[in-house]
């Protein structure tokens, strides 16, 4: 059996995903530290993927332990993944706490004072955002059920993760799922279809790498995509860094289209 383990992403729509309270410690939403769970343990979930397949998953206790413990310094707190046309790459907070408890992955980060940051707010404070994050599965197991049952009466594969490399976390506006009782479901294709504008390519890249940012073009299904590539990224006035990292991105996107063309 193998799935895609690198680059994948989970999203949550759950009331204690993203939280606001102000310093005294009261969580009416008023003040600028974020907090809440960006992942929940023990909940299976129906992965229903183009890229990553149909399956059920759940996060297992401790899958983050040792994440939080030698990465938590190159953990980053974005909005929709650094695809903002107008936030960018740019850091909502820095992670200032980072832990497991019983629920899941808790967080805690106090927002900049910044006015990309302030345009966030009343949408934080509406409750109009969930959570999502980006990561690699670097371990797990993997049950094939003989009988049905409630949680899973089709038989699906099982994948329980047992250890994540996290590399973002934040809010997000990805439309929530009607099903609810789910609380998280892949979004791993939403976020790779962005890999069609050269824009998000170039950010991704200025965070990521291009080893990295490579590596996950070369990965993308044939199938699933959209065939066209933005090309009609505005002039935005911006460095000659700017202007190369755009093109370096386009450079990305056609390798890939002319790989594909091959196959």
């Amino acid at each position: 059996m193998s799935h895609p383990t690198d680059n994948l992403v989970r999203l949550r729509y759950d009331v204690d995903a993203v939280e606001l309270r102000d310093d005294s410690g009261s969580a009416d939403g008023s003040g600028r530290t974020m907090f809440g769970h960006f992942a929940v343990f023990d909940s299976w979930t129906e992965i229903n993927s183009i890229f990553e397949g149909r399956f059920l998953e759940r996060i297992r206790p401790g899958a983050f332990r040792e994440t939080f413990r030698e990465r938590a310094n190159q953990i980053r707190v974005l909005y929709d993944h650094g695809h903002d046309p107008s936030i960018g790459n740019k850091p909502l907070g820095a992670p200032d706490v980072l832990r497991e408890d019983k629920r899941g992955a808790y967080y805690e980060s106090e927002l900049f004072d910044s006015s990309y940051v302030d345009e966030l707010l009343p949408a934080l404070r509406a409750g109009q955002l969930g959570a999502s994050f980006r990561f690699r599965v670097s371990g797990e197991e993997w049950n094939e059920p003989k009988r049905a049952n409630e949680r899973n009466p089709d038989k699906l594969p099982e994948r329980s993760i047992t250890s994540i490399d996290l590399f973002e976390f934040g809010p997000v506006t990805f439309p929530a799922y009607a099903d609810a009782s789910a609380g998280v479901r892949s979004v791993t294709d939403d976020f790779l279809q962005h890999f069609e504008d050269p824009m998000f390519v170039a950010r991704f890249t200025e965070r990521a790498g291009l080893l990295v940012t490579e590596k996950v073009l070369a990965s993308l299904p044939p199938n699933g995509r959209p065939d066209a590539v933005r090309n009609d990224v505005p002039a935005d006035g911006g460095s000659e860094s700017d202007d190369e990292a755009r093109a370096q991105a386009r450079a990305l996107i056609r390798a890939r289209r002319a790989l594909l063309a091959t196959v």
